[in-house]
């Protein structure tokens, strides 16, 4: 699986204020559709270059020692030939450094908790050393399962699925996933079957563990908690707990989480309890505990002040002019992304979307379909605000303010991702909602403040209430 190159934005020579993208000035020497199509021309020649010239860089290693990628080779790791195999076909050659501070302790078959910024190559970090040890134990489908990675969500636990599948391609080992919203009786099948490397979620599993005679974990060697302070916001502490209480005590435990909180540490300590011989205390790894900032470098952030009359029209035209990116708009609630994704469409602004209410199987086609897109609008929930790894975004637009700051960390995530990663994220405020500004700065989140020219808003006054008309009719 895809493990977000920009265009700067256009300032007015007239103007000192930063110009927010949606409302650029246009050459009045050239009409308005000539101008747009000259600088869309332009901007995808640039993000084509910029594009090539960073897969070039990934082929070459990156020389290492810049960014989040360290000097550190995987062919130093000593890891089995099917796996090196693997990680040479994938084109990675230098360690991100939550990998270089996590891989070595984890193969050597430590506990580890782990905490790194989003886009940081956790998934690897973990993935790797869990691979090896199934490896080396000859793990075999009638051993039943030797892993168990949980995430929080399904497209995360696909995803993390597919690096999986790509990692153990020269591998004899067995690998599978079970989630929510899927048929239950097939994933038994399989499960009986054995499947030594199990991606999961919560509800799903602890439905299996309960429920499924032909699941054999008895033999488990390692169990993955990944996001952890999600599970937890999403309420899964009381499956974990009954999960722990069905899976061996002697096993190696491994958790990461973006951010640590009171509530996550208190969950550590239960994750990693140990039968009462074990005094051995989990590693701790973290490679941004001293960093000034809060989100990664190649992130540029800004904010526009937009009363409710006018938010969306701003909108529209940010999206209008930026037909030829990748865009990904959050809202605060699934009516309000399928409202504005039918709305959008209406309006001849291609789009698709993502919210919790839709049934597995779209989610998921819209999801991969986006990933693979070079260009396009998806229009989603917080549901793929964590984790996910949605390759080239060029813009993330929070339409809805998030309720709190670590939120709005894990939206702007999906842009600016891996080693030199680019990108830009543009939050809409009402005048009542400057407060949250406060809350980002005490988070160490810096925005600048975007003007938008009101000359440049379309009236779409006529149009909007021809739309309805329709809508209304239908």
């Amino acid at each position: 699986m895809a493990p977000a190159p920009m265009s700067s934005t256009r300032r007015s020579k007239k103007r000192k204020q930063p110009v927010a993208p949606a409302t650029e000035e246009e050459d009045e020497e050239m009409p308005e559709q000539e101008q747009e199509e000259e600088e869309q021309e332009q901007e995808e020649g640039k993000k084509k270059k910029e594009k090539k010239k960073r897969k070039d860089e990934k082929k070459k290693g990156n020389e290492g020692g810049s960014g989040i990628l360290t000097n550190m080779l995987f062919s130093e790791l000593g890891v089995s030939e099917p796996t090196a195999r693997a990680i040479r076909e994938m084109n990675y050659t230098h360690l991100t450094q939550i990998q270089a501070r996590s891989i070595p302790h984890l193969l050597r078959g430590k506990d580890v908790m782990g905490a790194a910024k989003t886009g940081s190559g956790k998934t690897l970090a973990f993935l790797i050393p869990a691979i090896e040890m199934l490896h080396h134990t000859h793990f075999s489908p009638r051993n039943g399962t030797g892993v168990i990675v949980i995430c929080p969500t399904r497209e995360l636990a696909i995803q993390t699925h597919n690096v999986a599948k790509e990692l153990m391609k020269y591998h004899s080992q067995t690998l599978g996933y079970i989630i929510g919203g899927t048929g239950r009786r097939g994933e038994a099948d399989q499960l009986a079957k054995g499947v030594n490397l199990l991606v999961a979620t919560p509800g799903r599993l602890l439905d299996h563990l309960q429920n499924t005679k032909g699941f054999i974990c008895k033999r488990l060697k390692c169990l993955i908690i990944d996001e952890a302070d999600r599970l937890l916001e999403q309420n899964f502490e009381e499956d974990m707990k009954q999960i722990f209480k069905r899976l061996p005590q002697k096993r190696q435990t491994v958790l990461f989480s973006a951010t640590q909180t009171e509530q996550v540490k208190e969950f550590a300590k239960l994750s990693f309890e140990k039968n009462e011989e074990s005094t051995e205390k989990p590693i701790y790894v973290g490679v941004d505990d001293n960093e000034t900032n809060a989100t990664v470098e190649g992130l540029k952030q800004g904010y526009c002040v937009i009363d409710s009359a006018r938010r969306f029209l701003v909108l529209y035209a940010f999206l209008k002019k930026k037909q030829s990116k990748k865009v990904m708009v959050f809202f605060s609630s699934c009516s309000s992304v399928k409202f504005h994704a039918e709305l959008l469409n209406f309006l001849q602004i291609e789009c698709s979307d993502i919210h919790g209410k839709q049934k597995q199987q779209k989610r998921t086609t819209t999801f991969f379909d986006f990933c693979k897109a070079e260009k396009g609008i998806l229009l989603c929930t917080n549901v793929a605000a964590r984790g996910l790894d949605i390759p080239d975004v060029d813009y993330i637009v929070q339409y809805d303010p998030p309720d709190e700051p670590k939120d709005y960390i894990h939206r702007v995530g999906r842009t600016a991702r891996g080693d030199k990663g680019k990108g830009e994220a543009l939050l809409f405020l009402l005048p009542q909602e400057l407060g949250f500004l406060v809350y980002l700065k005490v988070a160490k989140i810096s925005l600048r403040e975007l003007v938008f020219d009101e000359k440049k808003v379309p009236n779409l006054q006529s149009h909007l209430v021809s739309v309805f008309s329709q809508l209304l009719s239908c």
